[in-house]
């Protein structure tokens, strides 16, 4: 019986016609696919506006964003902020910020591949509704859960990288450093600058313009 209410509640979910009719049921739903929901506060489903052709792709919510049920909104996402407002993007409502997992896990580590993977249908629905021109992945996490095969790799080696993948054919996708690295080792934020020179000439000659 549990069973059957839990697969009911998901399929209301997944068949969500509209993004804002999707995000509510989410953020609504009790979720408990995974460990994670133990401990949460919030369903945490973005920040920012799912009208946008831009898509940044976290890893999972932190304390902060367990709190107040938003996306980064804690150190990490006030210096993304920051960065982004450099190349002329405001968070708030150009881009769509989301993550690979909705739940905080525990002690903020890395969510595990269970975790993921019970994550990754929500996901994909987002996905799916917005339609993203370009999709950023912040950080090794957010690469290995959606690009198949990228089991192990070298961050230096694929930041930066405008690129295409068979499982999101009608999306660009490029990966950045997530901000709390940047936190982490304060030297990796001219490299990050200059990444982001680069996106902000991919969106210009694309013609993907901030919402006005």
């Amino acid at each position: 019986m549990q069973f059957d209410l839990f697969e009911q509640t998901q399929s209301r979910i997944l068949d969500a016609e509209d993004y804002k009719t999707f995000k509510e049921r989410l953020a609504a739903s009790n979720c408990d696919r995974c460990e994670l929901s133990r401990s949460r506060t919030h369903i945490v489903v973005d920040r920012g506006d799912h009208r946008s052709e831009i898509v940044f792709i976290g890893e999972a919510p932190g304390e902060n964003e367990d709190r107040e049920g938003r996306a980064f909104v804690g150190r990490a996402g006030k210096l993304l902020d920051e960065l982004l407002l450099e190349i002329g993007i405001d968070t708030g409502r150009d881009v769509l910020i989301v993550n690979i997992v909705k739940c905080r896990p525990p002690e903020n580590r890395a969510p595990r591949a269970e975790e993921t993977a019970a994550c990754m249908p929500y996901l994909k629905k987002q996905l799916a509704l917005v339609k993203p021109k370009i999709m950023v992945l912040l950080g090794a996490t957010a690469v290995k859960s959606l690009i198949y095969g990228k089991g192990s790799f070298s961050m230096e080696q694929e930041v930066g990288k405008i690129f295409q993948h068979p499982d999101f054919p009608d999306t660009d996708l490029m990966v950045l450093y997530h901000p709390a690295f940047l936190l982490y080792d304060p030297r990796k934020q001219q490299p990050m600058r200059r990444h982001l020179r680069a996106l902000k000439e991919y969106l210009e000659k694309n013609a993907i313009r901030p919402l006005l």
